[in-house]
């Protein structure tokens, strides 16, 4: 059932939810979640056409946010809401708000959202495209426990996954990350299977596909060895090989469907890689929404350094990224003060105070210096003069 409404208000969205669910004779709420889509006119029906397959496996509200900040100076001044409903048929499981935010309300999504979320369910933001440098601080990302973003929908992948690194925070993700998790986990067992030293590791595929970058990053973090990246025709990730002393074990995907796992001492067996639909990832990022500490440890590592390549292999004990070794704080700031402080002045002795001469003023110091040195020049002679009683010869007369 669709229900469209013009020029409305959120109350009213609210009541035409319930009024579709009667209609359609489902009055109970049995809804997992709120998803909140960001996205264009351009983009939406894609978006929407996944979150409705992903609602088969989580029923769910979904809410599309739509901003139409318009191009005359009139029509950006203006606010208005439309809306279009749709409960039952190709929406899922679940319910469909389409939200269109037509001029100045479109800087204010949130005030929008905010009622129609349902209560006591968990809220997760998608944006399909143009994400906010920093998620977690937008207005809409501060409502969700889990902020999706996509770095392959960007001009430049490489440097938004710098972005995302230096803005990270827990509940933050990226579908990026979600490609690779079939490679990683057999990767992963691959490993279980042959325990052998590993010395090295190479990730091939195509140019501007920030899952390589991703995957060599995970690589590096977790086996702390050098991770060459080499670019392929594709389509998407095609190989890893990682080269242990027993031999290579290699995954390779060359048709983008089915992979080949060579290991050495074990024959090829074949392995179901295909690439997966934009609603198996947002299926597969729903299932669970607690921080993902893997994501969050492979993009902080190392991801400035992606523009030279993760050559530099990681010291023992490290974290493996290169640091210059600096003094500690302390004997950084006696260093100075050693180099600088004077020689403490010798206190006169006893003979020497007897023979300087009384006096003050300048000429009475540089007097006292002069019987100073002098003293002690007879100090120094009467201390070499020979012990004559210790002679046993000596005559006593």
């Amino acid at each position: 059932m669709n229900i469209d409404l013009t020029d409305t208000t959120s109350g009213r969205i609210n009541s035409a939810l319930v009024k579709a669910r009667r209609a359609s004779g489902i009055p109970a709420v049995g809804m997992v979640l709120t998803l909140v889509i960001v996205t264009d006119e351009g983009n939406h029906y894609d978006a929407l056409k996944a979150a409705s397959e992903a609602s088969k496996e989580h029923p769910a509200r979904t809410l599309v946010i739509i901003k139409r900040h318009g191009r005359s100076p009139r029509d950006r001044a203006m606010a208005r809401l439309d809306a279009e409903v749709r409960v039952g048929g190709d929406t899922g499981t679940g319910e469909t708000v389409l939200l269109r935010l037509h001029g100045e309300l479109a800087h204010h999504a949130h005030s929008v959202v905010l009622p129609l979320l349902l209560p006591d369910a968990p809220v997760v933001v998608w944006w399909p495209e143009d994400a906010p440098d920093n998620p977690s601080q937008d207005l809409l990302g501060q409502l969700a426990a889990r902020r999706i973003t996509d770095a392959a929908a960007t001009e430049d992948p490489v440097e938004n996954l710098g972005l995302r690194a230096d803005s990270y925070s827990p509940g933050d993700t990226d579908l990026a990350w979600t490609r690779i998790t079939p490679w990683r986990s057999v990767l992963a067992a691959a490993l279980d299977q042959r325990h052998s030293r590993i010395t090295g590791a190479t990730v091939e595929g195509e140019a501007y596909n920030p899952s390589n970058e991703l995957l060599a990053l995970w690589l590096a973090e977790r086996l702390g060895v050098p991770v060459e990246r080499k670019v392929s025709e594709g389509p998407g990730l095609t190989a890893v090989r990682l080269h242990t002393e027993d031999g290579e074990i290699c995954l390779d995907r060359a048709d983008g469907s089915l992979a080949k796992l060579a290991m050495p001492g074990q024959p090829d067996r074949h392995v179901a890689l295909h690439r997966r639909s934009t609603s198996e990832l947002i299926a597969e990022e729903l299932r669970r929404l607690d921080p993902d500490e893997a994501y969050a440890a492979a993009v902080k590592f190392g991801v400035h350094r992606l523009s030279k390549g993760l050559t530099e292999e990681r010291p023992h004990g490290g974290d493996g990224v290169g640091t210059a070794e600096t003094p500690e704080p302390a004997q950084a700031a006696q260093a100075p003060e050693a180099a600088q402080a004077p020689e403490p002045a010798r206190a006169p002795g006893p003979e020497e105070a007897e023979e300087a001469p009384e006096g003050a003023g300048g000429a009475g110091a540089a007097g006292s210096r002069t019987a100073r040195g002098t003293s002690a020049k007879k100090a120094a002679g009467r201390r070499q003069a020979p012990d004559r009683s210790a002679n046993p010869k000596r005559s006593t007369k």
